[in-house]
């Protein structure tokens, strides 16, 4: 016991003994191991994931754009419906009443037109009966010219009696005066047709505006129907029949069918992140489901940013932070089993390399 005792103490350790190898091979092993965990990072685990991530879509509050009282609610809380699905009834009584009186005024300017326009042709007509006279007249009246110049010819040669000059002097004048009345007759005709023109003009626009009232009636009319403008779901569902609203009022939210996943990333883990690449997302409430999305887009900035109170970095202390930059990831394959809302958390992991 004392011999091997002895001999133990005599020999050196292989440290001692060869000191210089020892630490190269300790260095070796040291640099195996860190390079074979760059090389599980990079290669073997090429992912990047975050906690900070939840289902997001734009949902928006539905409301009527006519006051009245809801007669009908077409669903019940967080039902699935599509597009142009009715989903409330507002009383329409009041509006299909005055679409029939912007109706009657509508018929009304119609009729005025056709009334204004019959008077213009029994105007155009009486214009081309003043024109016929004014034909008539100027040919007495060169009746009257050449008998006038006759008898004064038969005057000047002492032929002719004076009775007979008078008389045809006093024709030529009276030919002369009906001429002017049937001038001044057809320029009144053809003043009048411009008057009734003005008429019909604006009893044109007095059909426009009855247009514009019929058309504002029929939609006035149409809103007291609300319906979807897309595929989704209602949710919170404050409508009831019975129930007097006002325009603007929120009868319910609703959620469209397009959602998608924002995740807040830090913005140390987006530098190899690129639009396409693929994502498996783990949803919290349904682990057991497989769903995989792609990369849609990278905001172009923090989250901070574009807060209603963002960060002034150039007053007080500055301490630096590290940021999150959303990200919008896309899902082909949402369960159809399960219901999936905004706001529901999840995890996702980009494959980025």
């Amino acid at each position: 016991m004392d011999r091997e005792t002895s001999d133990s103490r005599a020999k050196p350790g292989v440290l001692r003994r060869h000191p210089l190898a020892a630490g190269m091979g300790l260095v070796l092993i040291a640099a195996t191991v860190a390079g074979g965990y760059a090389y599980w990072r990079a290669d073997i685990r090429p992912y990047e994931s975050t906690d900070d991530a939840f289902v997001d879509a734009r949902q928006f509050s539905i409301a009527p754009k006519v006051p009245g009282y809801v007669t009908d609610v077409a669903v019940t809380d967080n039902q699935h419906v599509e597009a142009g699905a009715t989903l409330f009834t507002i009383d329409q009584r009041d509006y299909r009443t005055a679409l029939d009186q912007a109706q009657a005024q509508f018929n009304s300017a119609q009729a005025s037109i056709q009334n204004v326009e019959a008077q213009i042709a029994a105007q155009h007509a009486q214009v081309d009966e003043a024109q016929a006279q004014i034909d008539q007249t100027q040919a007495a009246l060169r009746f009257a010219e050449e008998d006038a110049a006759r008898y004064e010819d038969l005057k000047s040669r002492g032929n002719g009696s004076v009775q007979q000059y008078q008389q045809s002097a006093s024709n030529l004048k009276q030919q002369q005066a009906n001429l002017a009345h049937a001038k001044a007759a057809l320029t009144a005709a053809q003043l009048q047709v411009g008057s009734l023109e003005a008429q019909r003009a604006s009893a044109v626009a007095e059909l426009a505006q009855a247009k514009a009232q019929v058309d504002q009636a029929e939609l006035n009319l149409s809103y007291t129907s609300v319906t979807a403008a897309q595929p989704g779901r209602v949710v919170r569902l404050s409508g009831a029949k019975g129930e007097y609203v006002q325009p603007g009022q929120s009868l319910s939210m609703f959620v469209p069918d397009d959602i998608w996943v924002t995740a807040n990333f830090k913005e140390t883990q987006i530098t190899d992140m690129r639009p396409g690449q693929p994502v498996d997302i783990r949803i919290d409430a349904y682990p057991d489901h497989t769903i995989t999305g792609h990369v849609e887009s990278v905001q172009p900035g923090s989250g901070t940013a574009f807060s209603l109170l963002p960060a002034e970095n150039a007053t007080g202390n500055y301490i630096k932070v590290v940021q999150r930059i959303p990200v919008k990831i896309g899902v082909g394959n949402w369960p159809t089993d399960v219901a999936i809302g905004p706001g529901m958390s999840v995890v996702p992991t980009v494959t980025v390399r």
